[in-house]
């Protein structure tokens, strides 16, 4: 992946507070959320009130992350959950999964895929279904291509692992010289990109890069980070290449740049667009337009 600078214990328990009412009047869950507080203790399922005027909902156990930067722990919610997004679904299912990658490691799961899905409430939620499913087979296609079909967890060439620590950075390479190489589904890699996708999902990764070769969500969530906030040499996100029409080539483009578009290294781009094919057929859908760079 191309090293783009990027911009993402237990207290007391909070306890919601109760409320009675008859069945013809369901209670307001959002009228009665309690405000969000930093350092508290909530589990799954809580919703609070934040401080900018919205209600959110606990994906999972934290001890006080605030719900507008760890988007690993919280979600956005719709009062009365009509306007939410099933995060508990996916519309690629595990024999599907399966299917597309008859040799991965072990270490890559659907699971680690699917609960790293529940960071990114707009990834494959987002149009119609076949654009939901046109946006999981090109973000697919594309780590497929990026790890041998998701069989390399680390990049393999160890003689770069030394070249991805930018010391110009203030916060430097606390984890050593050579502990920023490419890990995960886009094999992050750099210092700077470490830190930036770890800030935004709230999980220490400039500290503990290891985690992303260690646990199967946080692999997945980092490919993910990147594929819907980062647009890299690209003009637009991969995220927004599949929901806006733009088309796969323009997520190519998001990832590599001109190392492969625009005749840069045609038999890259047509090895990402072969697997995307055969990805949209494994869901039934058609490939859309616009598919080279």
């Amino acid at each position: 992946m191309v090293g783009v600078v990027a911009a993402g214990s237990l207290a007391a328990t909070a306890l919601m507070p109760t409320a009675t009412a008859s069945a013809a009047t369901p209670v307001d869950e959002c009228a009665i959320a309690p405000t969000w507080t930093a350092g508290a203790n909530y589990q799954a399922n809580d919703i609070v009130k934040h401080s900018d005027g919205k209600i959110y909902v606990a994906e999972r156990d934290n001890p006080g992350y605030d719900p507008t930067v760890s988007t690993w722990y919280w979600n956005p919610y719709t009062c009365g959950g009509n306007g939410n997004p099933n995060h508990n679904s996916f519309v690629v299912t595990e024999a599907q999964f399966n299917q597309m990658f008859p040799r991965r490691n072990p270490f890559y799961t659907y699971k680690g895929l699917t609960d790293a899905a529940k960071a990114f409430p707009k990834f494959a939620h987002t149009g119609t279904d076949t654009m939901k499913k046109q946006e999981a087979a090109a973000f697919l296609a594309n780590v497929s291509h990026e790890t041998g079909g998701l069989y390399y967890v680390v990049e393999q060439n160890k003689d770069n692992y030394s070249h991805y620590c930018d010391r110009d950075q203030s916060y430097g390479c606390p984890a050593g010289q050579s502990a920023y190489y490419g890990r995960g589904p886009i094999q992050l890699s750099w210092n700077f990109n470490y830190k930036a996708a770890g800030d935004f999902l709230g999980i220490d990764l400039l500290n503990k890069p290891q985690l992303v070769e260690e646990n199967p969500a946080i692999a997945m969530m980092t490919g993910l980070w990147y594929w819907n906030t980062q647009d890299g040499p690209g003009p637009i996100t991969g995220h927004d290449a599949m929901v806006s029409g733009a088309g796969f080539g323009q997520s190519i483009r998001s990832i590599n740049g001109a190392l492969e578009c625009e005749g840069g290294n045609p038999r890259q781009v047509e090895s990402r667009i072969n697997r995307y094919k055969q990805f949209t057929q494994i869901l039934g859908v058609p490939t859309g337009a616009n598919l080279s760079c």
